[in-house]
């Protein structure tokens, strides 16, 4: 049987933000990527072909043809499956969190970056990042796409962020051009690190909470180089560093 034009209509309509908000729902394409999903999140629907040899754990699985997942599909080149999640609801584990690293992020509009941070994150084995609700949505089909299936392991919490910095009671350490030398800083073993907006860093309100600043160097210092780094970049370095010193 065809693939029902309710059933095209009902994922394409999960690109967008006020959809995925009202239906609850996302998706996830690829088979890794499904089969990381599936046993974090609930399945509400997985459409696959005859190609597909992973798990068939979803409430509703309809098998389509190739041509009819390429109608609902994002990819350029879809693989064999792709799986409507419904979005999950967490709850901010507040004592745990004060024994752990974590990360924020204060503004970060490009989808791509927030994909390669959650995917550090599940690196570092960083479980929780707090997110501004300036924040692009998690569940955004270019970041699901960009975590390769981190996003099963790591929690994403969209909150009033300065308000929750302070209930947290941790060190936050923030990126900044005017910050400490991140190598020579004191840095613990728990803690909330900051990453900022793409063009404006880190915003005044949450600067102000800041137990310390801190910079990436460039080498050799004084040399003209690019103005700042990437910040899915900054945040791998930064990362680094704090594990590092757990060793």
């Amino acid at each position: 049987m065809a693939l029902s034009k309710a059933k095209i209509k009902w994922v394409q309509q999960l690109s967008l933000k006020k959809f995925r908000k009202q239906l609850g729902l996302f998706v996830a394409e690829g088979d890794k990527m499904v089969a990381d999903m599936l046993p974090a999140f609930t399945c509400r629907a997985l459409f696959y072909t005859d190609a597909y040899t992973g798990p068939l754990q979803a409430d509703e699985k309809i098998e389509v043809l190739y041509d009819e997942l390429c109608k609902i599909s994002r990819l350029e080149t879809p693989q064999h499956v792709l799986a409507v999640f419904e979005v999950p609801s967490f709850d901010i584990p507040y004592d745990a969190l004060s024994r752990q690293l974590v990360l924020a992020l204060d503004g970060v509009q490009d989808a791509g970056n927030l994909g390669t941070i959650i995917r550090l994150a599940d690196w570092f084995g960083v479980e929780h990042i707090l997110c501004s609700h300036g924040t692009v949505d998690a569940y955004n089909p270019k970041v699901v796409q960009a975590t390769m299936g981190a996003l099963s392991r790591v929690k994403v919490h969209y909150v009033d962020l300065p308000m929750v910095l302070e209930k947290l009671n941790m060190p936050i350490y923030v990126t900044a051009l005017d910050g400490n030398n991140l190598y020579d800083a004191t840095l613990s073993d728990s803690g909330i690190i900051v990453m900022g907006n793409e063009g404006n860093g880190v915003s005044s309100q949450v600067q102000a909470l800041a137990t310390q600043k801190l910079l990436i160097p460039n080498f050799p210092v004084g040399r003209c180089t690019s103005e700042s780094l990437n910040v899915g970049v900054a945040t791998a370095v930064v990362c680094a560093e704090f594990r590092r010193r757990q060793l």
